[in-house]
């Protein structure tokens, strides 16, 4: 008997930096983790590559324009929870336009914290993949005891 291959949706989540910065927004209204700190964050749509996701999320997230060439995966998460994911997490430190929440109704707070303290209500695996990040891990498993 032939074994199904698993699926598992995949997301894109952005460590928008200023020097020792990153911004974190406040979830609101969305069922998940609300009233908790995040990163601006989406899955893919069908046929585009993780950068173009990133853009995409960034836009539509926070209002901001991303290049390509400014746009670095630096961590890759395989997830737990529910359902198993994969999260990318990708920096950028260079954007135009301003910084504002562009979808009030499932955010309620930008915030820039020091990416070394950040809050105790940030969303853990995204918080592990911050801290993943800082310690130059690329890849990493979040949610599954070993």
């Amino acid at each position: 008997m032939k074994t199904e291959r698993l699926r598992m949706p995949v997301a894109v989540h952005l460590l928008l930096t200023r020097g020792d910065e990153v911004l974190l927004l406040r979830r609101f209204n969305t069922g998940y983790e609300d009233g908790n700190f995040s990163v601006p964050a989406g899955h893919l749509d069908g046929r585009e590559t993780v950068i173009e996701a990133m853009i995409r999320e960034a836009r539509e997230e926070v209002g901001i324009t991303l290049d390509a060439p400014d746009v670095r995966v630096v961590q890759v998460m395989h997830r737990f929870a529910e359902e198993e994911r994969i999260d990318y997490f990708l920096v950028a430190d260079r954007w135009s336009g301003e910084i504002a929440i562009n979808e009030p109704d499932k955010c309620d707070a930008l915030e820039w914290f020091p990416v070394n303290s950040l809050p105790e209500n940030t969303v853990p695996y995204v918080a592990a993949g911050i801290r993943y990040w800082r310690e130059g891990a690329s890849f990493s498993t979040f949610g599954r005891e070993k």
